[in-house]
């Protein structure tokens, strides 16, 4: 039992009517750095994050720049500070050296920068470069598995199957849906199942 494909977009329609990314930015690059942050993380800690960093660290120049420690501090409360830190540099440096400073618009040549795996590539060029992208975080994970239109805990798994059910041209607005769908409704802990428009056909419904 699933809910059918044209139902979920009709759905999410209803629902969520301005899907929108959430991390606030300027740039391509204030994005790349954002999404990196994201990881395991709220992007209402990252925008409060992110505040303040960009006052002053706003290009691939400033982070490389910086000291690995500095940034640490600066990221903290993001979470996996060290790691993020040792992406975030490393990707302003792939930035600089290969790319002349501006992030690329290329999903390959945006996958081959440290710290960068499909989920922030696809993000990047959906958000930043208007490109059709599916990217899967936790939250369309979750709603993908629980309205049936998948079964798998791998993202990449998920992306396949969902770039298959779904038009390209519905790629990115579907993606922003359902993370505020997830974010908002189809929570983790206690989905409000009885807010939903899918809950008779959705197999996972609690009602």
């Amino acid at each position: 039992m699933s809910v059918e494909p044209e139902f979920v977009m009709q759905g999410l329609d209803i629902m969520v009517t301005d899907p929108k990314c959430e991390l606030e930015h300027r740039t391509p690059f204030e994005l790349l750095v954002a999404v990196i942050l994201s990881a395991q993380c709220t992007d209402k800690r990252v925008n409060q994050v992110t505040d303040e960093l960009f006052k002053t660290h706003n290009k691939p120049e400033d982070f490389v720049n910086i000291t690995q420690e500095e940034l640490e501090q600066k990221i903290h409360s993001c979470g996996f500070y060290h790691n993020k830190a040792k992406s975030i540099k490393s990707a302003s440096r792939d930035i600089i050296e290969r790319f002349g400073g501006e992030v690329p618009s290329n999903f390959e040549d945006l996958l081959s920068l440290a710290g960068v795996g499909r989920k922030t590539a696809n993000v990047v060029m959906a958000v930043a470069f208007g490109g059709d992208n599916f990217a899967v975080d936790t939250h369309v994970l979750r709603v993908s598995n629980r309205l049936g239109l998948v079964k798998t805990d791998v993202p990449d798994k998920c992306e396949e199957s969902l770039c298959k059910i779904f038009p390209k041209n519905k790629w990115s607005r579907l993606h922003y849906q359902m993370v505020l769908f997830g974010r908002y409704t189809c929570k983790a802990m206690k989905p409000e199942c009885e807010k939903c428009v899918f809950n008779r056909q959705c197999p996972s419904s609690r009602i």
